[in-house]
Protein backbone atom coordinates (compact mmCIF):
# COMPACT_ATOMS: atom_id res chain seq x y z
CA UNK A 1 0.00 0.00 0.00
CA UNK A 2 2.84 2.39 0.82
CA UNK A 3 4.40 1.69 -2.58
CA UNK A 4 1.03 2.39 -4.21
CA UNK A 5 0.65 5.72 -2.42
CA UNK A 6 4.24 6.58 -3.29
CA UNK A 7 3.43 5.91 -6.94
CA UNK A 8 0.61 8.45 -6.86
CA UNK A 9 2.67 10.91 -4.80
CA UNK A 10 5.32 10.74 -7.50
CA UNK A 11 2.68 11.44 -10.14
CA UNK A 12 1.47 14.51 -8.25
CA UNK A 13 -2.01 15.71 -7.36
CA UNK A 14 -3.06 16.80 -10.86
CA UNK A 15 -2.05 13.54 -12.54
CA UNK A 16 -3.53 11.45 -9.73
CA UNK A 17 -6.88 13.22 -10.18
CA UNK A 18 -6.59 12.63 -13.93
CA UNK A 19 -6.08 8.91 -13.28
CA UNK A 20 -9.11 8.68 -10.98
CA UNK A 21 -11.34 10.68 -13.33
CA UNK A 22 -10.18 8.69 -16.33
CA UNK A 23 -11.09 5.37 -14.75
CA UNK A 24 -14.52 6.66 -13.68
CA UNK A 25 -15.16 7.75 -17.28
CA UNK A 26 -13.68 4.56 -18.77
CA UNK A 27 -15.74 2.39 -16.41
CA UNK A 28 -18.84 4.36 -17.30
CA UNK A 29 -18.32 3.69 -21.00
CA UNK A 30 -17.78 -0.01 -20.32
CA UNK A 31 -20.92 -0.12 -18.19
CA UNK A 32 -22.86 1.45 -21.06
CA UNK A 33 -21.68 -0.56 -24.07
CA UNK A 34 -19.60 -3.45 -22.71
CA UNK A 35 -16.21 -2.24 -23.91
CA UNK A 36 -13.97 0.81 -23.96
CA UNK A 37 -12.24 0.78 -20.56
CA UNK A 38 -8.64 0.24 -21.76
CA UNK A 39 -9.28 2.29 -24.89
CA UNK A 40 -10.43 5.35 -22.96
CA UNK A 41 -7.81 4.85 -20.24
CA UNK A 42 -4.89 4.58 -22.67
CA UNK A 43 -6.18 7.46 -24.77
CA UNK A 44 -6.61 9.96 -21.94
CA UNK A 45 -3.67 8.88 -19.79
CA UNK A 46 -1.49 8.84 -22.91
CA UNK A 47 -1.93 12.62 -23.04
CA UNK A 48 -0.03 13.06 -19.78
CA UNK A 49 2.18 10.04 -19.03
CA UNK A 50 4.33 7.38 -20.63
CA UNK A 51 2.38 4.57 -22.35
CA UNK A 52 4.05 1.97 -20.11
CA UNK A 53 2.75 3.75 -17.00
CA UNK A 54 -0.75 4.02 -18.47
CA UNK A 55 -0.75 0.35 -19.50
CA UNK A 56 0.40 -0.77 -16.04
CA UNK A 57 -2.38 1.21 -14.35
CA UNK A 58 -5.13 -0.43 -16.39
CA UNK A 59 -4.08 -4.06 -15.76
CA UNK A 60 -6.18 -4.81 -12.65
CA UNK A 61 -9.29 -2.72 -13.51
CA UNK A 62 -9.34 -4.16 -17.04
CA UNK A 63 -8.72 -7.74 -15.91
CA UNK A 64 -11.36 -7.83 -13.18
CA UNK A 65 -14.05 -5.99 -15.13
CA UNK A 66 -13.43 -8.24 -18.16
CA UNK A 67 -13.56 -11.39 -16.04
CA UNK A 68 -16.84 -10.14 -14.54
CA UNK A 69 -18.18 -9.60 -18.07
CA UNK A 70 -16.90 -13.03 -19.12
CA UNK A 71 -18.50 -14.86 -16.20
CA UNK A 72 -22.12 -14.30 -17.22
CA UNK A 73 -23.89 -15.67 -20.27
CA UNK A 74 -23.44 -19.43 -20.20
CA UNK A 75 -21.69 -19.62 -23.56
CA UNK A 76 -18.08 -19.93 -22.43
CA UNK A 77 -17.42 -23.57 -23.55
CA UNK A 78 -18.77 -22.99 -27.06
CA UNK A 79 -16.97 -19.66 -27.39
CA UNK A 80 -13.66 -21.18 -26.31
CA UNK A 81 -14.09 -23.95 -28.88
CA UNK A 82 -14.81 -21.43 -31.62
CA UNK A 83 -12.41 -18.64 -30.70
CA UNK A 84 -9.30 -20.46 -29.43
CA UNK A 85 -7.28 -19.87 -32.66
CA UNK A 86 -7.80 -16.10 -32.33
CA UNK A 87 -7.09 -16.14 -28.58
CA UNK A 88 -3.87 -18.12 -29.01
CA UNK A 89 -2.74 -15.75 -31.77
CA UNK A 90 -3.49 -12.75 -29.50
CA UNK A 91 -1.16 -14.18 -26.85
CA UNK A 92 1.59 -14.92 -29.37
CA UNK A 93 1.24 -11.53 -31.05
CA UNK A 94 1.26 -9.63 -27.75
CA UNK A 95 4.25 -11.46 -26.28
CA UNK A 96 6.14 -11.30 -29.56
CA UNK A 97 5.38 -7.60 -29.90
CA UNK A 98 6.53 -6.92 -26.32
CA UNK A 99 9.76 -8.77 -27.12
CA UNK A 100 10.55 -7.10 -30.44
CA UNK A 101 8.70 -3.77 -30.47
CA UNK A 102 7.82 -2.64 -26.92
CA UNK A 103 5.19 -0.19 -25.72
CA UNK A 104 7.92 2.23 -24.54
CA UNK A 105 9.25 2.86 -28.03
CA UNK A 106 8.91 6.66 -27.94
CA UNK A 107 6.73 9.21 -29.75
CA UNK A 108 5.82 6.77 -32.51
CA UNK A 109 4.02 4.65 -29.91
CA UNK A 110 1.80 7.61 -28.95
CA UNK A 111 1.06 8.19 -32.63
CA UNK A 112 0.36 4.48 -33.03
CA UNK A 113 -2.11 4.69 -30.16
CA UNK A 114 -3.76 7.69 -31.82
CA UNK A 115 -4.00 5.84 -35.14
CA UNK A 116 -5.54 2.77 -33.46
CA UNK A 117 -8.15 4.92 -31.68
CA UNK A 118 -8.96 6.86 -34.86
CA UNK A 119 -9.35 3.71 -36.95
CA UNK A 120 -11.58 2.15 -34.32
CA UNK A 121 -13.74 5.28 -34.15
CA UNK A 122 -14.07 5.53 -37.93
CA UNK A 123 -14.99 1.86 -38.22
CA UNK A 124 -17.68 2.30 -35.57
CA UNK A 125 -19.09 5.43 -37.25
CA UNK A 126 -18.83 4.58 -40.94
CA UNK A 127 -18.68 0.85 -41.54
CA UNK A 128 -21.79 -1.31 -41.64
CA UNK A 129 -21.90 -4.43 -39.50
CA UNK A 130 -20.21 -7.12 -41.58
CA UNK A 131 -21.11 -10.80 -41.67
CA UNK A 132 -18.34 -13.35 -41.96
CA UNK A 133 -18.90 -16.69 -43.67
CA UNK A 134 -17.91 -19.58 -41.36
CA UNK A 135 -15.57 -20.94 -44.04
CA UNK A 136 -13.28 -17.91 -43.59
CA UNK A 137 -12.90 -18.24 -39.83
CA UNK A 138 -10.11 -20.83 -40.05
CA UNK A 139 -7.61 -18.37 -41.56
CA UNK A 140 -9.07 -15.02 -40.51
CA UNK A 141 -9.31 -15.80 -36.77
CA UNK A 142 -5.55 -16.31 -36.20
CA UNK A 143 -4.72 -13.39 -38.50
CA UNK A 144 -6.99 -11.01 -36.58
CA UNK A 145 -5.65 -12.36 -33.30
CA UNK A 146 -2.03 -11.87 -34.33
CA UNK A 147 -2.63 -8.30 -35.53
CA UNK A 148 -4.61 -7.50 -32.37
CA UNK A 149 -1.76 -8.85 -30.23
CA UNK A 150 0.88 -6.77 -31.99
CA UNK A 151 -1.23 -3.61 -31.71
CA UNK A 152 -1.83 -4.41 -28.03
CA UNK A 153 1.91 -4.75 -27.39
CA UNK A 154 2.74 -1.30 -28.76
CA UNK A 155 -0.35 0.73 -27.81
CA UNK A 156 -2.10 -1.05 -24.92
CA UNK A 157 -5.33 -0.99 -26.96
CA UNK A 158 -6.80 -4.37 -27.92
CA UNK A 159 -9.95 -3.57 -29.88
CA UNK A 160 -8.57 -3.54 -33.45
CA UNK A 161 -9.29 -5.77 -35.33
CA UNK A 162 -10.67 -8.12 -32.65
CA UNK A 163 -13.92 -6.23 -32.01
CA UNK A 164 -14.97 -5.86 -35.69
CA UNK A 165 -14.09 -9.53 -36.21
CA UNK A 166 -16.24 -10.68 -33.28
CA UNK A 167 -19.10 -8.41 -34.38
CA UNK A 168 -18.97 -10.04 -37.84
CA UNK A 169 -19.50 -13.58 -36.49
CA UNK A 170 -23.26 -13.16 -36.14
CA UNK A 171 -23.30 -13.85 -32.40
CA UNK A 172 -26.38 -12.93 -30.41
CA UNK A 173 -26.16 -10.10 -27.86
CA UNK A 174 -25.27 -12.27 -24.87
CA UNK A 175 -22.72 -14.30 -26.85
CA UNK A 176 -21.07 -11.13 -28.18
CA UNK A 177 -20.76 -9.53 -24.73
CA UNK A 178 -19.21 -12.73 -23.36
CA UNK A 179 -16.92 -13.10 -26.40
CA UNK A 180 -15.68 -9.53 -25.93
CA UNK A 181 -14.99 -10.26 -22.26
CA UNK A 182 -13.06 -13.39 -23.24
CA UNK A 183 -10.97 -11.61 -25.88
CA UNK A 184 -10.22 -8.65 -23.62
CA UNK A 185 -9.31 -10.89 -20.67
CA UNK A 186 -6.78 -12.81 -22.76
CA UNK A 187 -5.35 -9.58 -24.18
CA UNK A 188 -5.03 -7.95 -20.76
CA UNK A 189 -3.29 -10.96 -19.21
CA UNK A 190 -0.93 -11.28 -22.19
CA UNK A 191 -0.09 -7.55 -21.94
CA UNK A 192 0.51 -7.92 -18.20
CA UNK A 193 2.91 -10.83 -18.88
CA UNK A 194 4.76 -8.73 -21.46
CA UNK A 195 5.06 -5.73 -19.15
CA UNK A 196 6.21 -7.99 -16.32
CA UNK A 197 8.87 -9.56 -18.53
CA UNK A 198 10.15 -6.09 -19.49
CA UNK A 199 10.25 -4.96 -15.85
CA UNK A 200 7.50 -2.37 -16.31
CA UNK A 201 5.02 -4.04 -13.95
CA UNK A 202 6.24 -4.33 -10.36
CA UNK A 203 4.64 -4.19 -6.95
CA UNK A 204 4.20 -0.41 -6.97
CA UNK A 205 2.49 -0.45 -10.38
CA UNK A 206 0.20 -3.33 -9.40
CA UNK A 207 -0.72 -1.59 -6.16
CA UNK A 208 -1.48 1.64 -8.02
CA UNK A 209 -3.55 -0.35 -10.52
CA UNK A 210 -5.50 -1.95 -7.66
CA UNK A 211 -6.36 1.51 -6.30
CA UNK A 212 -7.68 2.43 -9.76
CA UNK A 213 -10.19 -0.43 -9.53
CA UNK A 214 -12.57 1.47 -7.23
CA UNK A 215 -13.21 4.41 -9.61
CA UNK A 216 -13.52 1.95 -12.52
CA UNK A 217 -16.21 -0.02 -10.68
CA UNK A 218 -17.97 3.21 -9.72
CA UNK A 219 -17.93 4.22 -13.37
CA UNK A 220 -19.35 0.83 -14.45
CA UNK A 221 -22.22 1.23 -11.98
CA UNK A 222 -22.94 4.73 -13.31
CA UNK A 223 -22.76 3.46 -16.89
CA UNK A 224 -25.24 0.66 -16.21
CA UNK A 225 -27.55 3.19 -14.55
CA UNK A 226 -27.30 5.55 -17.53
CA UNK A 227 -27.82 2.71 -20.03
CA UNK A 228 -31.41 2.43 -18.83
CA UNK A 229 -32.05 6.14 -19.38
CA UNK A 230 -30.50 7.25 -22.68
CA UNK A 231 -30.43 5.89 -26.21
CA UNK A 232 -27.63 3.38 -26.73
CA UNK A 233 -27.40 4.43 -30.40
CA UNK A 234 -26.87 8.09 -29.45
CA UNK A 235 -24.32 7.17 -26.81
CA UNK A 236 -22.32 4.98 -29.23
CA UNK A 237 -22.24 7.82 -31.78
CA UNK A 238 -21.00 10.36 -29.21
CA UNK A 239 -18.51 7.80 -27.90
CA UNK A 240 -17.00 7.15 -31.33
CA UNK A 241 -16.85 10.85 -32.25
CA UNK A 242 -15.06 11.69 -28.98
CA UNK A 243 -12.72 8.74 -29.42
CA UNK A 244 -11.93 9.81 -32.98
CA UNK A 245 -11.07 13.36 -31.87
CA UNK A 246 -8.83 12.00 -29.11
CA UNK A 247 -7.11 9.63 -31.53
CA UNK A 248 -6.57 12.41 -34.07
CA UNK A 249 -5.02 14.62 -31.38
CA UNK A 250 -2.61 11.88 -30.30
CA UNK A 251 -1.76 11.05 -33.92
CA UNK A 252 -0.96 14.66 -34.78
CA UNK A 253 0.75 15.76 -31.57
CA UNK A 254 2.60 12.53 -30.79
Amino acid sequence: MNNSLAFYQELGMALSLLVLGTFVLAGMVKGMIGLGLPTIAMGLLGLAMAPTQAAALLIIPATLTNLWQLAFGGHLPSLLKRLWPMLLAIVLGTLGGCLWLSIDGGHWVVRGLGAALLLYALSGLLLPTLRLAPAHEAWLAPLCGLITGVITSVTGVFVIPAVPYLQALGLNKDQLVQALGLSFSVSTLALAAGLLWRGALGGAELGASLLALAPALLGMWLGQWLRQRISAVLFRRVFFIGLGLLGAHLLISG
